[in-house]
């Protein structure tokens, strides 16, 4: 065997190991953690979907955990009157001082816009919920939402153009998420005593089975070794093209971008809601970057 082959299969099993958990199947990626009746998965396990009625929601949550990664995921949601119905996607830790990262999708009554609900939680602290119109019908088709989560920042995609950010003020003395690994989860259940116009609109069971779909999940991600107790994934390895993400900023035209679409769809943020705060705004929300 030539030395050069030698060393091209040590490349291909090195990538193979750290790229392992790019794209995925949900048979074999993830575990149904509720409902079972409630999931089905379809084309060898590329499609997925939830369903909630009065017996019962459903869940499923990835296998791997992850310290740092950017997670992209497909989701068409509930179609018609999905009042008081939430569909989430969302990485989480466990424990009293759990880190978790939020997309909340807040089921409407037809024909008003869907709201999609973000919050992050570090060392088990919330109340960071900002909340925006989708600017499309996510019903109708398939739209990527994804999560960049690195040391430097946490980001909120949808489609591709960013609208939120969440940046690493631990020098401030702001915690952050970057010391406990997460896990990738789904679910849909019922939440009509909060999701839909704060819960004035309840949940309209003749309307069941609601039915969200998920697909093309991706995880360019450092996956987490309990036995070894580290990363599969090293922050030297940003320099090379596969884990740019690792060290990803916002550049100037991007911020102008989420500028942009902030101004025209949030409908709710913490950092402006001094009624909610009279002791003063969080720390986080007076600082600028």
């Amino acid at each position: 065997m030539s030395r050069g082959f030698v060393t091209l299969a040590i490349i291909l099993l090195f990538s193979n190991l750290i790229l392992g958990a790019l794209s995925g199947s949900f048979i074999k990626d993830f575990d149904i953690t509720w409902g079972d009746q409630h999931v089905t998965m379809l084309n060898n396990g590329k499609l997925l979907t939830l369903s909630l009625d009065q017996s019962s929601g459903s869940g499923f949550k990835s296998k791997n955990e992850y310290l740092f990664g950017k997670i992209d995921m497909q989701i068409k949601l509930v179609p018609g009157n999905s009042a008081g119905v939430v569909t989430a996607y969302y990485l989480s830790s466990i424990g009293a001082t759990h880190d978790e990262i939020d997309l909340e999708f807040l089921g409407n009554m037809s024909g008003q816009p869907y709201i999609l609900h973000t919050n992050i939680f570090t060392q088990g602290q919330g109340n960071r919920e900002q909340q925006f119109y989708l600017w499309f019908d996510p019903t109708a088709n398939f739209h990527t939402y994804s999560i960049l989560w690195n040391p430097q920042l946490i980001a909120f995609y949808v489609d591709g153009t960013p609208i939120r950010v969440f940046r690493n003020l631990e020098s401030k003395g702001i915690p952050y998420a970057n010391n406990q690994t997460m896990r990738l989860y789904g679910s849909i259940w019922d939440a009509e005593d909060w999701a839909t116009q704060g819960g004035r609109v309840k949940t309209n069971w003749t309307a069941a089975p609601f039915t969200s779909s998920f697909k093309n999940y991706k995880a360019n991600a450092c996956v987490w070794s309990s036995t070894k107790g580290k990363s599969s994934c090293k922050p030297e390895s940003a320099s090379t093209p596969k884990f740019q993400w690792l060290s990803q900023e916002l550049d100037s035209s991007t911020q102008e971008t989420m500028k942009s679409i902030r101004q025209q769809y949030i409908a709710y943020d913490y950092c402006l809601d001094n009624n909610r705060f009279p002791q003063g705004l969080p720390l986080e929300c007076t600082i600028t970057s």
